[in-house]
């Protein structure tokens, strides 16, 4: 800083400490003489922090206000090289200046100073599919899609975050919606706004609010969204909880649940319970998930035979033991108590490494055992196995450049209701930013 703004500074606090006489003189008029800020500009004038009007002076003889004061403080605000010690000084005099820079909107230039807290993470991917099911009248079924997927993620304070996920996606053979892609009609060729939630953390205690993935059994019974709340709590063991609307038409790829909900209410009430213990080489734990729809009353036999059952009580568990950092072996099973068929729902898989998308060349491969009941499995999120299946899956992955992966997997099998020869073959190219 220039001397003539410290010995502006000083001159102002001799003569206020002095007399009383002289306080018209006092650059700090609106602040009592006594007033740490005096020490607090001092310091920060004499390390080239503060500045005055632009020029490096106070305009003579005229009085610094309060709302001056603030305006000098907003602009030492907007500096990143500043000592730990200055900043500490502006923290201090921002707090006591605050009304002053909330009148001169420092509230939008500290959304300017801290863009760097949205950030923006997505991918674009290619999908082909091949699916033959021998059940239907036309068994076999291509599917070629290209998707694009944007997750933005912005900083409120220090606890809480705003996520949301965005998705477009097209049939290539077509341009135009495809019957048969994976996402439905509604979002091939449309943009859908597929999550938005608050997420604050407040120690081991993490909080979701909005539209956001599930949190319990995403893999083998819920690959979608519920629109509510969840909480989880704790550090080795941790408890969810979890309640809100979940959507039985909308992404979900299962044919007995789509078609009963199209008679009917297509979303569902949830409430959801579980336990997940994680610590070195094991991870195990147990769930309960109450739904609640007249969707469940239209699904012929699945349900009790009077016709009247709107209830689904799903209880699962899931083992997960890692052998050493390339091998490990994990399972899951789900029961809906509420349902007389297809009711049961299990996986086995054993896998070897994994695609890091980070480094190019890492690769992974499975194996692993599907029975998907379609009363209990409602959307799961394997891309070979699907609900009312059961049968083989394998898959590998490979890194083929930094953030692009290729992924191969294969599915043989059943239909859990006609017996029938069930079959497909998915592969996938992922580029990641």
């Amino acid at each position: 800083m220039k001397k003539t703004l410290v010995s502006a500074l000083t001159t102002a606090l001799v003569v206020g400490t002095a007399s009383t006489t002289f306080a018209a003189t006092n650059p700090f008029s609106d602040v009592p003489a006594d007033h740490w800020a005096y020490d607090a500009v001092s310091q920060l004038a004499a390390d080239g922090v503060i500045e005055g009007y632009g020029d490096t002076t106070f305009k003579g003889n005229q009085n610094i206000t309060r709302y001056e004061m603030a305006q000098m403080v907003a602009k030492a605000m907007a500096k990143t090289d500043v000592s730990s010690g200055d900043k500490a000084l502006i923290d201090k005099l921002a707090a006591e200046f605050s009304d002053e820079l909330n009148n001169l909107g420092v509230r939008v230039s500290n959304l300017e100073r801290n863009s760097d807290k949205v950030k923006w993470n997505g991918e674009a991917r290619y999908t082909y599919t091949s699916t033959r099911d021998k059940s239907q009248t036309k068994d076999k079924s291509n599917d070629d899609e290209l998707l694009l997927r944007l997750e933005p993620s912005a900083e409120i304070n220090n606890n809480w975050h705003v996520n949301a996920r965005l998705d477009a996606s097209t049939d290539l053979a077509k341009d135009s919606s495809d019957e048969n892609s994976s996402h439905g009609d509604s979002q091939d060729t449309k943009v859908t706004l597929q999550r938005l939630y608050a997420d604050g953390q407040y120690g081991d205690t993490n909080i979701k609010i909005g539209k956001l993935p599930m949190q319990l059994d995403s893999n083998l019974l819920f690959d979608d969204e519920i629109s509510g709340a969840a909480v989880t709590t704790g550090k080795d063991l941790k408890l969810t909880v979890q309640a809100g609307r979940f959507d039985l038409n909308g992404d979900t790829n299962n044919d007995s649940i789509n078609s009963a909900a199209d008679k009917k209410d297509d979303t569902a009430n949830m409430q959801s319970v579980g336990l997940q213990y994680g610590k070195d080489k094991l991870s195990l734990g147990a769930a309960y998930h109450h739904l609640n729809s007249d969707t469940f009353t239209q699904m012929g036999t699945s349900y009790k035979s009077t016709q009247d059952e709107d209830n689904a009580d799903i209880w699962s568990a899931n083992l997960h033991y890692a052998f050493d950092k390339n091998v490990a072996l994990g399972g899951a099973y789900a029961e809906n108590t509420k349902a007389d068929d297809y009711k049961k729902a299990g996986t086995v898989e054993l896998d070897y490494k994994g695609a890091q998308a980070a480094n190019k060349g890492t690769w992974g491969a499975y194996a692993a055992y599907r029975y998907l009941g379609q009363n209990v499995a409602f959307d799961p999120s394997y891309d070979g196995a699907w609900a009312g299946t059961k049968g083989w899956e394998v898959g590998t992955n490979y890194t083929l450049f930094k953030n692009t992966v290729a992924s191969l997997k294969y599915f043989n099998g059943d239909k859990l209701d006609t017996g029938k020869d069930a079959e497909k073959l998915f592969g996938r190219v992922e580029f990641l930013f």
